[in-house]
């Protein structure tokens, strides 16, 4: 890949990358290498202390003193490029929402950033409001962001950073305590984005059951660079799973299950959406218009070794 295809196709482009905490003796993080185009949803999994936040805050210039190099959109960031000037590209959502949010009110949170651009003050009034409209939440102009709700919080820390234009959003463990109707309104704000808006995206999650509606692609992190693919592809890689103590998505789990029934089954659905497809697809082509499942000889064993696998206890 040459430095010119880079500039045209690649939002970001990590080369090499090794950190590490100066209180610590190893790397946090080891060889580093990857690529993301201009336009996608990436998810980075991985055990704890794999890296994964650590990547993102050396994308988004918060650490510096790394080996290695980054690329956003073509350019180096190193001690020339300001932090100003990579806010510019890149936007970040922390983990913890109270980590963004500081001021009085919301207004004053989302216009933060775009104050310290140095624009004016009706260019940033006209940000503050597009960022809230684009989460439905213009009503919020003049609450204290502290006494939110936590689903609140995230998409107040979300508008933040929409409010500053960035083209490459980073999101740490975007959908992490949220109860599942804010969770499942986050997810579809993260689609719709990424849809409507091109933004590129890097989500580093444990969420394994929302990977597939947010991510093309999926790096695997422990240190450094274990694996990537397609969610399908990683996911059906059991020996990775494993290794890296990862799961694999819970409807993914049921229809391995009722393989061991006598579901036939060709390709393991990795969302709910995916399962009604395959669902619909196999009782329109029966004869029956019916799906049978049954007990063999093989059923309990294939069950007791899924049990293994996933470490839980089943009642059957």
């Amino acid at each position: 890949m040459s430095h010119k295809e880079n500039k045209k196709e690649y939002a970001v482009v990590v080369r090499n990358l090794s950190f590490r905490y100066s209180n610590q003796d190893a790397n946090v993080l080891e060889s580093v290498n990857l690529d993301i185009k201009r336009g996608e949803k990436v998810a980075i999994v991985g055990p704890n202390g794999a890296g994964k936040t650590t990547l993102l805050l050396n994308i988004n210039g918060i650490l510096r003193g790394y080996e290695g190099h980054i690329e956003i959109f073509g350019r180096r960031i190193d001690g020339r490029r300001s932090r100003k000037e990579i806010v510019r590209d890149v936007g970040m959502v922390f983990q913890d929402p109270d980590d963004q949010l500081f001021m009085p009110t919301v207004f004053d949170d989302v216009a933060f950033g775009p104050l310290n651009l140095g624009l004016s003050e009706d260019e940033v009034r006209t940000r503050v409001k597009e960022a809230l409209r684009m989460l439905h939440i213009e009503d919020y102009e003049d609450k204290n962001p502290h006494r939110l709700s936590f689903g609140e919080k995230k998409k107040i820390a979300l508008a933040t950073v929409l409010a500053m234009k960035p083209r490459i959003l980073l999101l740490d463990e975007p959908t992490a305590n949220l109860d599942p109707r804010s969770r499942s309104e986050l997810i579809s704000i993260l689609k719709w984005l990424n849809e409507s808006n091109d933004f590129t995206m890097i989500i580093a999650t444990h969420d394994v059951n929302a990977i597939p509606d947010i991510a093309d692609r999926v790096f695997v992190l422990n240190r450094r660079i274990i694996a990537e693919g397609t969610p399908r592809e990683i996911f059906s890689d059991a020996e990775l799973m494993e290794k890296t103590n990862l799961e694999v998505p819970d409807v993914m789990k049921l229809f391995e299950l009722l393989r061991c029934f006598g579901f036939n089954c060709d390709e393991l659905p990795l969302s709910i959406d995916d399962a009604v497809e395959a669902l619909t697809k196999i009782i329109e082509t029966s004869d029956g218009r019916h799906i049978h499942l049954h007990i063999h000889e093989h059923t309990h064993h294939g069950v007791e070794r899924l049990r293994e696998r996933w470490k839980y206890e089943h009642h059957l």
